[in-house]
C-alpha cells in the first residue's frame, strides 16, 4: 500500500475512476442490449429514435476513453446495418 500522501491520493483517485468507468461501461452494455432487442421486435420510428440515442451514447463513451474509438465505430456500423436490414425486410 502507498505510504505517502501523494501516493495515497493517487490510489484513491484511481479507485474513484475505476468505479466511474465501470458504471459507464455497464450503462453502455445495457443500451446495446436494449437497442438490439428493439431492432428485433420494434417498429421503424421507435428503432430509429433508439438508434440515435445509442449512437450518441457510444460516441460519448469513446470520447471519454471508456471504449476504443474503433470499437465505437464497429458498434455503430453493426447497429446501423441491422436497422437497415430490418427496414429493408419490412
Amino acid at each position: 500500500m502507498a505510504s505517502h500522501n501523494s501516493a495515497l491520493k493517487a490510489h484513491k483517485q484511481s479507485i474513484e475512476r475505476r468505479d466511474q468507468n465501470r458504471a459507464l461501461r455497464t450503462r453502455l452494455r445495457r443500451a446495446l442490449r436494449e437497442i438490439r432487442a428493439a431492432i428485433d421486435t420494434g417498429e421503424g420510428d421507435q428503432v430509429n429514435q433508439a438508434l440515435r440515442s445509442t449512437v450518441s451514447l457510444v460516441d460519448r463513451m469513446a470520447g471519454k476513453g471508456i471504449i476504443h474509438r474503433n470499437a465505437a465505430a464497429r458498434y455503430k456500423s453493426r447497429l446501423a446495418s441491422r436497422v437497415a436490414k430490418k427496414s429493408a425486410a419490412a
